[in-house]
């Protein structure tokens, strides 16, 4: 199997797992749970559990000093990036928030072009707009009808730029040369300072009270935080950054899939067709060159006829 497929292996699982997020959060939000709490637990317990993965993998923690502060970049990073979502699914279905944050393929693809000097061409510009054209349906109406809120909007569109800045800093080359669950490792580490300080200023952590919540919380920690970036980082250095990003067509898939069959939650026909205008925008991107080549041969089926 070549390193292509491997790595569009990779960055779907990725996706799919981090889509599960939803299923394990708004059950502790039903306990009582603040964001900061969840996140705090969410990404402390993970820290063990990744030492134990490069322990087993006969690897060490210790990095160059050099590379901390891009770590500590990094972990801010997706740091934010987590709060930014679990807040936004206090405003809105969690579905809708993680359709949302799917626009962030399209963030990498214009960062690319503006600082990295990758060529914006006229498919990715169409597929831009229509991805705006599924922001505003998904934004003007809900399942009932209503609005969204525009603090989840904001707080979910900071979080996919985020999360966008994130996986084109991963490919840098400074960063390729950490092995991935160590990279892991300092970037939930880093990332933990955020809500660790945040438990601090206010003074007040929520803790899970039951089994069944500590367990909850164990499978935040596990699937949709480590098993999901450990994937991500494997996928970004197999195939790259727009690459990876552009896989995420499988999140808000997963994302919905549970927030309508676990939680409840309703679709309207506005949802769905903003829904669709995403996906098509990002498929047509997922096929780059191919589309560009497919469209050029339906062109050639119709020549200019001489006048």
């Amino acid at each position: 199997m070549n390193s292509k497929i491997k790595g569009s292996i990779y960055g779907l699982l990725s996706e799919a797992f981090y889509g599960m997020n939803p299923l394990f959060t708004l059950p502790l939000y039903a306990a009582g749970m603040a964001t900061n709490s969840v996140l705090f637990w969410r990404y402390l317990m993970a820290l063990p559990i990744l030492a134990l993965m490069v322990r087993l993998r006969g690897q060490s923690l210790k990095i160059n000093r050099r590379l901390i502060f891009p770590l500590m970049a990094l972990g801010l990073l997706m740091g934010y990036s987590s709060l930014a979502l679990f807040l936004s699914y206090r405003y809105m279905d969690a579905g809708i928030a993680s359709s949302l944050l799917f626009v962030y393929p399209l963030m990498v693809a214009l960062i690319m072009t503006f600082f990295f000097h990758e060529r914006l061409t006229l498919q990715t510009i169409l597929c831009l707009i229509m991805a705006g054209g599924g922001i505003y349906m998904l934004y003007s109406g809900g399942a009932s009808g209503s609005t969204l809120s525009a603090a989840g909007t904001l707080l979910v569109m900071s979080s996919s730029l985020s999360y966008a800045i994130y996986i084109v800093c991963v490919n840098f080359p400074v960063i390729r040369q950490i092995p991935t669950i160590v990279l892991t490792f300092y970037v939930i580490a880093f990332g933990w300072i955020i809500f660790g300080a945040s438990a601090l200023i206010e003074g007040n952590l929520d803790i899970p009270t039951t089994p069944t919540l500590w367990l909850i919380t164990i499978a935040l920690a596990l699937l949709p935080t480590v098993v999901s970036l450990i994937l991500t980082t494997m996928s970004i250095q197999s195939i790259g950054s727009t690459a990876t990003a552009i896989l995420g067509v499988f999140e808000p898939v997963t994302a919905l899939f549970f927030g309508v069959l676990v939680f409840g939650e309703h679709l309207s026909l506005s949802d769905i067709v903003g829904l669709i205008l995403i996906l098509v925008a990002v498929c047509t991107v997922i096929g780059g060159e191919n589309v560009s080549r497919h469209l050029l041969r339906i062109k050639k089926l119709f020549p200019k006829r001489n006048r």
